[in-house]
This record gives structure tokens, C-alpha cells and sequence, in this order.
């Protein structure tokens, strides 16, 4: 996260508590709280300083996903923003236990929870100024034939092609570091990060106008 905050690049990542865990105001280094395993950030030393718990760079950009809705209604938040939904909404197979009240289907519960979630950010003025959402799984299918892909991503944004309000698709090879290679371009972020700097990987800029 060095290279953003260089960069004059202000960033936060939310991570929503399992179902059943307190509120985080800590630098969450284990499973207390979630699945650290979704939350690379708490990973890199320029943030954990030290595996600190009490890491205030940690503390001050790694959020329970709850401030999310209060920081977009005071327009506090930040330039890049990385979500984490928790075990029981990311639509991980075989994950229990889950609120009773939610659907005990993983696809049906992830659906739901992003039918409510997206509108809170895509209504927002900082989304309406030229934002852009990226809802990206992280694996494929655990096995079968599509155990190696493709891999879910939509994109929202009023620069993205159909604005929004139209579907638009094409047929060209991504993976993780395409979507790597699009943000460091937008904000200007150098050097390319690993595979993001190779040439062959191609960015995502087709889906945008």
C-alpha cells in the first residue's frame, strides 16, 4: 500500500465480521474476527507493522465493513476502496454456520447480499463523480470442469461501456493481474506489480468507453 499512499492515493479496505464475531477495532492478524485469509492487506508489513495487533496504520485503513455506509454519507471515503464480504455472503460452498434468517443456499445468499449492499455504493455521490465498482470473485469451482475457470466479474461505473444501464461483454482473456495492471493505470501507480507488468497481460480497458 506504499506505492498509493506515495502516490497520494488515499485507501481503505472493509472487511465484514463472520456471522457471530464482534466488531473489530483492532488490526485483525487471525480468525478471530474473519477469514484473514480474504484480507491480503493485513498481510503486507507496511501495514501490520510488525504483526502488531495495535498496528495504527492497520487500524486506521482496515474497517469493519459497517463504517462503509457512514463514510459515503459524509463523502470521507477513500480514493480505493477493497471490500471483503464474510464467509456467509461471499458465496464460498459449504459454509455454516449463517444468520437463520438468510437463505441456506451459498449463491442465493451471496445474490442477496450484494441486491443490497451494491445500491449503497452505486448511489453514492463519490460512485455518481466518476466512480467505479469491480465485484470480482477470487476462485473458480473447487472441482469439476470449471475448476480453473472462468471466474465472475461485473464492472459498474459511468465510464464503463453501457453506462451502466446496458449489458456489454467481450470474448478477451483476464485474470487477477488484468485487474491489477487497470487500477495501477488509473491511479498512476508504479512500478507494475508482478504479472500486472508484463506486457501480455492485457488490462481491462475495453470495458470501459
Amino acid at each position: 500500500m506504499k506505492l498509493l499512499e506515495e502516490a497520494g492515493i488515499s485507501w481503505r479496505a472493509y472487511a465484514e465480521p463472520d456471522f457471530g464475531a464482534p466488531v473489530y477495532d483492532t488490526c485483525p492478524l487471525d480468525f478471530t474476527y474473519l477469514d484473514v485469509e480474504h484480507l491480503a492487506f493485513v498481510y503486507f508489513s507496511d501495514v501490520n507493522q510488525g504483526l502488531n495487533p495495535k498496528s495504527r496504520e492497520c487500524i486506521t485503513h482496515v474497517r469493519p465493513y459497517y463504517q462503509l455506509a457512514t463514510d459515503l454519507a459524509n463523502q470521507t471515503s477513500a480514493q480505493y476502496n477493497f471490500i471483503t464480504p464474510n464467509l456467509c455472503h461471499d458465496g464460498h460452498e459449504d459454509v455454516s454456520p449463517c444468520d437463520k434468517t438468510e437463505s441456506s443456499n451459498n449463491t442465493l445468499r451471496s445474490d442477496q447480499w450484494l441486491k443490497q449492499n451494491v445500491p449503497l455504493i452505486t448511489e453514492s455521490a463519490e460512485y455518481k463523480a466518476g466512480g467505479a465498482l469491480f465485484i470480482i470473485w477470487d476462485e473458480a469451482e473447487d472441482s469439476g470442469g470449471f475448476s480453473d475457470g472462468p471466474i465472475g466479474m461485473f464492472l459498474l461505473s459511468p465510464f464503463a461501456k453501457g453506462s451502466g444501464k446496458k449489458a456489454y461483454s467481450n470474448s478477451i482473456y483476464y485474470d487477477h493481474s488484468s485487474t491489477l495492471k487497470t487500477l495501477q493505470e488509473i491511479f498512476g501507480v508504479t512500478p507494475l506489480l508482478g504479472a500486472a507488468g508484463d506486457a501480455a497481460t492485457v488490462d481491462l480497458s475495453d470495458l470501459f468507453k
